[in-house]
């Protein structure tokens, strides 16, 4: 027979007020602060760019004048030679 076991440690952690008064802010009733800092981190984490797409809010326009600058910068660009 196996018996598995989780032990919860508490950590002391250093807020500032402003920071500490923004957690309690996010905090709902009934919910811990370690529930509010794990939710803002996972909503902290990189997303793919497949997440991302549709997200342009901007018009076809500006998407246009973007890719001509790029482009432009593109052509600006000059190689240059190492020795090694």
């Amino acid at each position: 027979m196996h018996a598995c076991m989780h032990f919860s440690v508490t950590r002391v952690i250093s807020l500032s007020d402003d920071a500490y008064n923004t957690l309690k802010m996010l905090k709902k009733e009934g919910e811990s602060f370690s529930e509010v800092v794990r939710g803002l981190a996972s909503s902290a984490k990189k997303k793919s760019i497949i997440e991302l797409w549709g997200g342009w809010a901007g018009g076809v326009k500006e998407l246009d004048r973007i890719e001509k600058k790029i482009y432009a910068e593109r052509k600006r660009f000059k190689l240059r030679k190492a020795d090694l």
